[in-house]
């Protein structure tokens, strides 16, 4: 009974202590580095990260089974959307490695690797649905049966992710959204196959 009070005692003293050790730290980084989101997340934000998509998730949902099963034309759905809807920031292989998903903070993993493909269908398939806050992933989720069977298939994408071909990512890049000026070029350049002369949208000023 004696440690235990001398275990609580101690515990008691120290932690407080060291919770102020981290946060001094974080206060002097933060003075010193403002909150850009330019710089790298240090090991300590990395494992506060995954921690609060742990956190994001009740128990509940980790329990969950895929009640799709997975064929050629699912994973060929799942892969369209992706690549309409998720790309932009995951990339089309998942990697993360784009535009936006790189300079997030912090940035979006490797969703083809580790902590993402050790997760649970069921945890998937919840954050899909409901998002993770201050994370930048939003909440797709609709609360209708089409909007979960897209979930569930989108799961078993991710579960694909590392096996994915070359071949399959060729054929998601004519799927990416394209901005106005991907779509004027992509117009000039099938005018210009048709033997046509390619039309601009821009007024060029004559000196």
């Amino acid at each position: 009974m004696r440690k235990q009070k001398v275990a609580w005692f101690l515990l008691g003293a120290v932690l407080p202590l060291v919770l102020a050790a981290i946060g001094g730290i974080v206060f002097v980084k933060t003075a010193a580095n403002g909150f850009s989101a330019r710089a790298q997340p240090s090991n300590l934000e990395s494992f506060a990260a995954r921690t609060a998509r742990k956190l994001a998730y009740p128990d509940s949902a980790s329990l969950r089974q895929n009640p799709v099963a997975s064929s050629e034309e699912v994973l060929a759905e799942a892969r369209a959307h992706w690549a309409d809807h998720c790309a932009s920031c995951h990339a089309n292989d998942g990697s993360g490695r784009d535009t936006i998903g790189e300079n997030m903070y912090p940035p979006v993993p490797d969703m083809s690797k580790g902590h993402t493909q050790e997760m649970t269908d069921g945890e998937l398939f919840y954050i899909i649905e409901n998002g993770i806050r201050l994370s930048g992933m939003p909440a797709w989720g609709t609360g209708s049966k089409q909007s979960e069977e897209s979930s569930w298939k989108l799961v078993h994408f991710i579960r694909h992710l590392p096996k994915l071909s070359s071949a399959e990512v060729d054929e998601m890049k004519k799927l990416n959204p394209q901005s106005a000026h991907e779509m004027e070029e992509q117009k000039q350049e099938e005018e210009f196959l048709r033997g046509k002369a390619p039309s601009s949208t821009h007024k060029h000023n004559q000196h």
